[in-house]
């Protein structure tokens, strides 16, 4: 599964197409935290156990990173830096 198709999985509202390749990884982690990034990587190959493990996160621990992911993903001022213009 690509990055691009978790993105609009975890984007309530996408107004505008969305960044594509290196463009989009580059502003992802201009914006995001490695963990972060590392997370919605892991969720577009489907690994997030190795993910939990490599980071030593537990599951409340993910949890709380996935939720932060989702939130900052949904943030407008984000959400206008992954838009192709």
């Amino acid at each position: 599964m690509s990055l691009e198709i978790e993105l609009k999985k975890h984007i309530k509202k996408i107004v505008f197409p969305l960044k594509e390749g290196k463009e989009l990884e580059l502003a992802l982690k201009a914006k995001l935290t490695k963990k972060e990034y590392k997370l919605l990587n892991a969720l577009s190959t489907n690994t997030t156990q190795e993910l939990k493990e490599r980071l030593k996160l537990n599951n409340k621990s993910y949890q709380l990173l996935y939720d932060k992911l989702v939130k900052k993903l949904n943030q407008e001022r984000i959400k206008q830096e992954l838009y192709a213009k």
